[in-house]
């Protein structure tokens, strides 16, 4: 096809290599990039539970995933904000409470929450349960050190240093209380960063998602280093999820040389005009992406949600919607619904294995034309060559939508199966067509013939 070829990784790295001296030192340690070949794929707690999850819920909630979905990909177990705040009750943060912390500054999974971390264990336990279930556990990080150890001038492990003293008060989190930034000039700075990543280490995590640092970019580039050499020096290698966005196009070189996955957006939930807006963003970031270093449209706000009070408002078209652009662009797949709840219409959603495939193994998925309300994308298979089509129906009513075949690289004919019924639908000739409800979604696979 015309225009579709796919960049090297090598020389993609190559290139990222000149952005840091940082980066250029770790060319030769393992790649972080072969820790995420694929998009990601896993649940998270934050849309169903908020700050409020605890250990009896967590190994509920794995439990199910790896029965129902670690067959189909999703493997990563992740713990959201707060497990260390004793007294957590839902989306809204309490300020001025003690938080559960050690001597060096370092946050602990709140003893009341998570009986098993007593006794200096932290998530060990947890970790090894994910791990017995087949599952890699990873845990949410503020930017930055508590507030309280900063205030106390607690040690940095291991060094002279205290955390008083590299604390940056002035650039701090809008909408949590709980950490100061780290002045990354002061020295101690990368130390508590090496202790912090040290001790999860040991917990046994595989991804943790370091939230608070992504916006504005830029501003805290030097802590998202700092978080990239914390990681190579752990001695355990771990998916690294940059939170939240909207992560800037001009950072896409930088974001990819350090991170695994970086949100293009902020919190994304089950309204049609967030949905609608992710359209453009992902676009636009479709021709940052590459192997390793996934742009991140957010979790899948599916299924039961808000600590139970709901389900998702998403129409079932407005969610295969969702799941098709989600499919198409190889945006991480991370389900944020409450999985004690699952129910078989969204179990089908989220395990479709010919959508999952055009996930985790497409080649060049882009936007091919955007004219009203009628979106198309495309991406190649990369072992046959076949095409993936997607067409969206961004409108209010009903609409056809159809691409040309040549524009697709196909020639004169083109046998076609729908991927969402998982059954071939027609052999066409020149274009292939279809009329979509408002605001739904078709994914095709078609073979030239």
């Amino acid at each position: 096809m015309p225009g579709w070829t796919r960049r090297s990784t090598m020389a993609g790295l190559a290139a990222a290599a000149t952005l840091t001296p940082a980066f250029a030192r770790a060319a030769t340690a393992p790649d972080f990039h072969d820790l995420a070949p694929r998009p990601p794929m896993g649940w998270n707690s934050w849309d169903s539970f908020a700050a409020t999850i605890n250990e009896a819920q967590a190994r509920e909630i794995a439990a199910i995933m790896a029965e129902k979905l670690l067959p189909a990909g999703y493997d990563i177990f992740t713990v959201d904000i707060q497990w260390y705040e004793p007294g957590a009750t839902g989306f809204e943060y309490r300020t001025g409470v003690e938080l559960a912390m050690d001597g060096y500054g370092r946050l602990l999974p709140a003893p009341n929450r998570f009986p098993s971390a007593t006794g200096g264990a932290g998530f060990r336990p947890l970790a090894d349960m994910a791990h017995a279930l087949g599952l890699r556990f990873g845990i949410h990080l503020m930017r930055g050190v508590p507030r309280l150890a900063a205030d106390r001038n607690l040690p940095i492990a291991g060094t002279r240093h205290r955390c008083g003293d590299i604390a940056d008060r002035v650039n701090v989190c809008s909408w949590n209380s709980d950490m100061y930034g780290v002045d990354m000039s002061k020295p101690g700075a990368q130390a508590y960063y090496d202790s912090v990543f040290r001790l999860i280490a040991s917990w046994g995590v595989d991804f943790v998602k370091v939230d608070d640092i992504s916006r504005p970019y830029h501003r805290n580039q030097p802590e998202i280093e700092a978080v990239r050499r914390a990681i190579d020096a752990s001695g355990r290698p771990m998916v690294l999820s940059l939170s939240p966005g909207e992560t800037p196009l001009s950072a896409a070189d930088h974001v990819a040389a350090h991170a695994n996955m970086w949100r293009i957006s902020d919190d994304f939930w089950d309204e049609w005009p967030l949905l609608l807006a992710q359209f453009e963003r992902l676009a636009n970031w479709a021709p940052h992406r590459r192997r390793g270093a996934w742009p991140d449209a957010d979790m899948l706000p599916l299924g039961l949600l808000a600590l139970g009070e709901r389900p998702t408002r998403f129409t079932p078209d407005e969610q295969r919607t969702m799941m098709t652009l989600w499919a198409i662009a190889r945006s991480p797949l991370i389900m944020g619904g409450d999985l004690r709840a699952l129910d078989p219409a969204t179990l089908a959603l989220l395990t479709n294995p010919g959508v999952i495939a055009v996930n985790q193994a497409s080649e060049g998925g882009r936007q091919l034309f955007r004219e009203g309300n009628r979106v198309g994308w495309a991406a190649r298979e990369p072992r046959t060559g076949d095409i993936y089509l997607a067409l969206f129906n961004l409108g209010d009513a009903p609409e056809s939508i159809s691409a040309p075949l040549a524009g697709l690289g196909l020639g004169e004919g083109a046998a076609v199966r729908d991927l969402w019924a998982g059954a071939p639908i027609a052999t066409v000739r020149r274009t292939f067509g279809t009329t979509l409800p408002p605001h739904g979604a078709g994914l095709f696979r078609l073979s030239a013939v």
